[in-house]
């Protein structure tokens, strides 16, 4: 059994066992990786993959747990790499952080700007996505950092930080009948059709809750990742905009008049993850620190220390976060 052939497994899972896909991104050949896992098939004395003709097809119940056991060792070997570099390359290395438009783009800049001047050696990228691609992105070691806010049901597998709490606001056009209204209820806004996340209505969203709360039933009419694209349908007249107070410019947007929905909308909570198990550098230590100053080193490894996220939960119950 050697390492490179716990790799390709791996790989061709997180590529929807398509080998092509694979073979591109680890910068080999189709064949080489199919003769490979044949060989530690044939080794181990059962088929990890099912297949019709040359297609991989599924991934068989004995599969799914070497599986299992194949992305703890490649983690551990990061972990040693982590190690190492730790010592002898105090601050260099890569961050990949995995978030929603919204928080690349109204949450994170300043952290980033300050991050970078503090470790200029330190390559940071970030992938912007959905929820569930963000959660992938995450637990299959391809993001040291998962932040996010909604479907906190996809992170099962990550240890989940409480970073800082915010409110949504309702966004329309000036000549828009809502813009006169004192105080908008939930009824007033059944009435219209809405734009908003694409992860914004899942059971268990604020927005959803609330509808379901007053026995009412929202006109969703178009969903987009980017607040910036929901705010360019709203201007376009196509339904009354449900996006992050955060996302709202006062001169970019002075055409629109933002509504304040915190009555509405209970707050959400945008929480910072990372596999459990994973050796955090001292620049992760830092670049959690500068997102959410409550969570210094020393909170971080307390949280950890716990094992299950129902205690780290219970752990900052009760305590004030930020509000942006």
């Amino acid at each position: 059994m050697k390492l490179q052939q716990l790799r390709f497994i791996a790989e061709v899972v997180n590529h929807n066992l398509n080998v092509s896909a694979t073979a591109e991104n680890l910068y080999t050949s189709q064949p080489g990786i199919s003769k490979q896992v044949r060989m530690l098939e044939d080794e181990l004395g059962i088929q990890i993959f099912g297949r019709s003709g040359k297609h991989l097809t599924h991934v068989t119940p004995a599969g799914q747990q070497v599986i299992n056991i194949a992305n703890d060792i490649l983690s551990k070997v990061e972990g040693i790499k982590k190690v190492a570099e730790e010592y002898t390359l105090p601050d260099q290395g890569e961050l990949n952080i995995a978030t929603t438009d919204t928080q690349a783009r109204y949450a994170l800049p300043t952290i980033i700007k300050g991050f970078i001047k503090r470790y200029p050696k330190v390559n940071l990228h970030m992938h912007q996505g959905t929820p569930t691609q963000i959660s992938e992105l995450a637990a299959h070691g391809n993001a040291d950092f998962a932040i996010a806010t909604e479907a906190m049901h996809l992170y099962s597998d990550l240890v989940m930080l409480p970073c800082y709490y915010w409110n949504r606001s309702i966004i329309v056009p000036k000549d828009h009948p809502l813009a006169s209204l004192s105080r908008i209820t939930i009824e007033d806004l059944a009435k219209h059709p809405l734009v908003t996340y694409v992860f914004g209505f899942d059971r268990s969203s604020a927005i959803e809750k609330a509808f379901n709360k007053a026995e009412l039933e929202p006109r969703v009419v178009f969903t987009a990742t980017s607040a910036e694209v929901l705010k360019t349908y709203v201007r376009l007249g196509l339904g009354v905009g449900v996006i992050a107070s955060m996302a709202m410019d006062p001169e970019l947007d002075k055409d629109l008049v933002s509504i304040d929905a915190s009555h509405l909308f209970e707050s959400s909570t945008t929480k910072i993850g990372f596999r459990r198990g994973n050796f955090l550098r001292t620049y992760m230590y830092d670049f959690i620190e500068y997102f959410a100053p409550h969570l210094t080193r020393d909170v971080v490894e307390k949280a950890v220390a716990l094992r299950d996220q129902q205690l780290i939960d219970n752990m900052f119950a009760g305590k004030d976060l930020p509000v942006r």
